[in-house]
């Protein structure tokens, strides 16, 4: 049996229409923290909801957990000054 090292979780991509008022207060949020993206911020939402509803999923618990907790992304210039 060939063992694939778990280097990056598969991804489903996801098309979704959001109202208006909801995707402009998104695009504001993202905006003001860059650390933050579309795709971050619904995964986190996403988990965030999931976890609420009461999920013991672990991957829910651990995305949930990422989404509160990952270290802001550094530019290209915060990594290059170390």
């Amino acid at each position: 049996m060939v063992v694939v090292p778990d280097l990056m979780q598969a991804h489903v991509s996801v098309e979704n229409e959001f109202p208006e008022d909801l995707f402009n207060a998104m695009a504001a949020f993202i905006e003001k923290h860059p650390e933050w993206d579309q795709y971050r911020l619904v995964q986190a939402s996403v988990a965030a909801f999931l976890f609420q509803q009461g999920s013991k999923e672990p991957a829910v618990v651990q995305h949930y957990l990422n989404g509160l907790f990952q270290r802001p992304r550094q530019t290209q210039a915060q990594v290059q000054q170390r």
